[in-house]
């Protein structure tokens, strides 16, 4: 995690933390402990806030590593990792142009024909 936040320019020193009490899931503890962790970058002026776990060391960790993510986007831009990820899901989801489309359904026509002639054939000839 520091190697990542080495290469993208963030120092500790231009991070400003803050502990709250979260609410929620996690009982007692969550009500008495404040676990909820608060970043705020200052070159970017990046907030990030984070309270998934019970515990204010890994909530800090993941804090870290979202607010990472967030000036990676805003850095790389296209080219960050994130990016590159919901790219691909709109590849996927995109629409099939028409001639795929029917090469695809003559393909399942194919498969269904085949899978049809398997069945059970009684025999007629006679017993």
């Amino acid at each position: 995690m520091a190697e990542r936040m080495e290469r993208l320019g963030i120092r500790e020193e231009d991070i400003v933390e803050k502990f709250i009490r979260s609410g929620g899931h996690g009982g007692q503890n969550v009500n008495k402990v404040a676990t909820c962790v608060y970043l705020k970058h200052l070159p970017t002026g990046t907030e990030v806030k984070c309270q998934q776990e019970r515990f204010q060391s890994l909530n800090r960790y993941l804090a870290r590593r979202i607010l990472a993510d967030k000036i990676e986007t805003a850095l790389l831009g296209k080219e960050s990792e994130e990016e590159q990820r919901i790219a691909k899901i709109r590849r996927q989801k995109r629409k099939r142009s028409k001639r795929a489309k029917e090469k695809m359904l003559a393909d399942k026509r194919r498969v269904a024909e085949k899978k049809k002639d398997r069945g059970f054939k009684p025999d007629l000839a006679g017993d």
